[in-house]
């Protein structure tokens, strides 16, 4: 999605606020998995069958570490190795995650602002019959088959926005949830005091696109925990979970029998293809997306009846 509307928009015009809990110290290094796919993407240089990492990525450093009997679980390639160690060195000189991201980014010719959604450490936290595991635990080392039993957001109560994250929200025309976890990708983000309020006060369109077509999750454990932590897994349950934030739902039409009760919700609501497989389909959305958007401006604009 983000790379779809990056495609669509002039440049500088895309800002994207990246969940930062998925984020961990291996090895030393902070790595903040999402900023980098984010980053990846919008560069051109992500892998595309991993989802994640740098395309044709080599692993000499891990197999080298393998060699020490030092388990390497969490396999990162060797020129991704390189952002994780440029970002652990800019963050001991006194810079902010945000100014770090910023760098990074401007490296690699992105002419868009790519924003962690704060900069001081959030972690995910998922609650098992084991006790309660780091994210990249749960998801990476254990292949998320663990039960959740709760979710825990440590150190959001601590955060704060950033003056960057609180100036995009209120500089905005549209505001664009993409189809990402819920759970895992957004919530982190919505968990971070005063995100909420900036979200429910902006005058702009707040937009959300279901990550789930069919009852099922295109890609990842979003149905599995949503279903765990009594949620439902449909695209209904996610217009539910985001009830009171959203001005409009997009949904895919084999959803399209659900399209009432969102509505139902208070939701404005468009019906489209959202299975994003290809570049051509991952820009198709996004058109879809900002005209959607701009209808739901236009009908604000709309003067309504006059007074007798």
């Amino acid at each position: 999605m983000a790379y779809g509307l990056y495609q669509c928009l002039p440049p500088g015009v895309l800002t994207i606020v990246v969940n930062t809990g998925d984020d961990l110290d291996y090895l030393g290094l902070r790595v903040s998995p999402d900023l980098d796919t984010v980053m990846y993407t919008l560069a051109g240089m992500a892998s595309r069958t991993q989802g994640w990492g740098i395309e044709n990525d080599s692993h000499a450093c891990l197999d080298t570490l393998e060699r020490y009997r030092q388990l390497a679980w969490f396999r990162i390639g060797d020129r991704d190795l390189a952002t994780h160690v440029l970002r652990t060195y800019l963050l001991s000189t006194g810079l902010s995650l945000t100014d770090c991201t910023r760098q990074l980014a401007s490296a690699l010719g992105i002419r868009a602002e790519i924003l962690p959604m704060c900069n001081q450490p959030v972690r995910t936290k998922v609650r098992t019959a084991e006790g309660e595991l780091e994210f990249q635990e749960y998801f990476v080392k254990r292949g998320a088959r663990d039960r959740a039993l709760g979710l825990r957001y440590a150190g959001a109560e601590e955060a704060c926005l950033t003056s960057e994250v609180r100036r995009a929200i209120e500089q905005a025309e549209m505001v664009v949830i993409c189809p990402s976890n819920p759970l895992l990708s957004v919530e982190p983000i919505l968990s971070i005091p005063g995100m909420r309020i900036k979200l429910t006060t902006t005058t702009a369109p707040c937009v959300a696109i279901s990550p789930i077509i069919g009852g099922k999750a295109v890609r990842g454990p979003a149905a599995k925990l949503l279903l765990e932590l009594g949620h439902e897994a449909t695209a209904l349950g996610v217009a539910r979970h985001y009830r009171g934030l959203l001005n409009g739902f997009v949904l895919d039409r084999e959803d399209a029998a659900l399209e009432g009760e969102v509505r139902d919700l208070g939701q404005a609501t468009m019906v489209t293809e959202t299975l994003m497989t290809t570049e051509r389909t991952k820009i198709r959305l996004a058109e879809r997306v900002l005209a959607f958007g701009e209808e739901l401006i236009a009908c604000r604009a709309e003067p309504g009846p006059s007074s007798p």
